[in-house]
């Protein structure tokens, strides 16, 4: 399991195009997973603006790599 200090000075949510730096997906393939449920919620900040918390985000990341094993 990937393991974080409690206190790692990292941000808890992260923008659109951070969270798909971490998933190597485009915003086009993300926002498609997002549509079919398969991606995290996200957080609305604003109107227009929207975040994921990270944990979420490199749990996902995590299950996928987990699952290619299964």
């Amino acid at each position: 399991m990937f393991m974080q200090p409690m206190n790692d000075n990292l941000p808890m949510l992260i923008s659109l195009n951070d969270a798909c730096r971490l998933t190597s997906m485009s915003r086009t393939m993300l926002n498609r997973y997002r549509a079919e449920g398969r991606f995290p919620v996200a957080v609305e900040l604003g109107d227009r603006r929207v975040a994921f918390v990270r944990r979420e985000v490199t749990d996902w990341v995590q299950a996928k790599i987990a699952a290619r094993a299964a």
